[in-house]
C-alpha cells in the first residue's frame, strides 16, 4: 500500500513511458523532460501508452521507490494531455486515480483544506 500525504508534491508525466524504464531511466525522465529533481522526494507518475497501468517514483532520502500498478479490468478514463509539462495534483487525487476514477468528478465532493490562520501577536495566540 503506498501511503500519500496532503504535504507530498505529486507530478503526472503528461506524456506515456515504456513500462520496460527502470529507476534510472525514469529519474532520467525525472531530470531531462520534467525538469524536476528525482531527489527532491517529489512523486512523479506515469503511465503508459494504453494506459493499463501506472508507475510511481519517489526518493525518501535513502533510496528511490518505484511502484508499479497494473489494473486488472479497464483503463484510465482520464489523463492530463496537451501539454508537455507535468501536472500537479493532490494525493486525494492520485487516489482517485489509482482506482480508476476521475480526479475532475472528485471536485463536486471534496473541498481542500484551508490554511490555518496565524496570530500575529500573542494575545491572538492565546485565544
Amino acid at each position: 500500500m503506498l501511503q500519500l500525504t496532503p504535504h507530498q508534491t505529486i507530478y503526472l508525466a503528461p506524456l506515456p513511458i515504456d513500462f520496460r524504464k527502470g529507476i534510472d531511466a525514469l529519474a532520467h525522465v525525472c531530470h531531462s523532460t520534467l525538469a524536476h529533481d528525482p531527489f527532491s522526494g517529489k512523486v512523479f507518475v506515469f503511465t503508459n501508452k494504453q494506459k493499463t497501468a501506472l508507475k510511481i517514483l519517489t526518493y525518501d532520502g535513502n533510496g528511490f521507490w518505484l511502484c508499479l500498478k497494473r489494473f486488472s479490468k479497464g483503463r484510465l478514463p482520464w489523463w492530463p494531455e496537451g501539454s508537455s509539462l507535468p501536472t500537479q495534483l493532490l494525493a486525494a487525487h492520485l487516489y482517485v486515480i489509482l482506482s480508476q476514477g476521475s480526479p475532475p468528478q472528485l471536485e463536486a465532493l471534496w473541498k481542500p483544506l484551508k490554511q490555518p490562520c496565524v496570530a500575529h501577536n500573542s494575545k491572538e495566540a492565546m485565544l
